[in-house]
């Protein structure tokens, strides 16, 4: 059975929108949903961690802060300025992780970019 998180993500696709560093987190980006997020639409937490590992991308849209993707590219503790925040695994990516940590780390030195996800089912 699917996720709810991963139903809600899915609906976003293809997703594009901006990537910025997350300050807050540790080694991670984000991407702020507010724009493409159905308005004070919030998620439960499923299997809802803190601390991802390089790789994962976690849907956060809980009270604490704005709805999110966050993308962990080292060491990531899941922050915003109220605090701690827990979001809902729903990707990895799984390859190219040295390529990963070098553009979040582009993103950090030179500002924001872009990210965009696309989901080609399997046949």
């Amino acid at each position: 059975m699917e996720s709810s998180s991963w139903i809600a993500l899915a609906k976003l696709l293809p997703y594009a929108g901006p990537v910025l560093h997350a300050r807050w987190s540790g080694e991670a980006v984000w991407s702020p949903l507010r724009a493409a997020w159905p308005v004070e639409s919030r998620l439960p937490e499923e299997d809802a961690i803190a601390q991802p590992r390089p790789g994962q991308i976690l849907l956060y849209a809980g009270q604490d802060s704005e709805p999110e993707l966050l993308v962990a590219y080292g060491q990531t503790r899941f922050a915003c300025a109220a605090g701690p925040l827990r979001g809902n695994p729903v990707l990895t990516i799984v390859d190219r992780l040295d390529e990963l940590a070098q553009a979040g780390r582009a993103i950090l030195e030179n500002g924001a970019g872009m990210l965009r996800i696309e989901f080609e089912p399997f046949c």
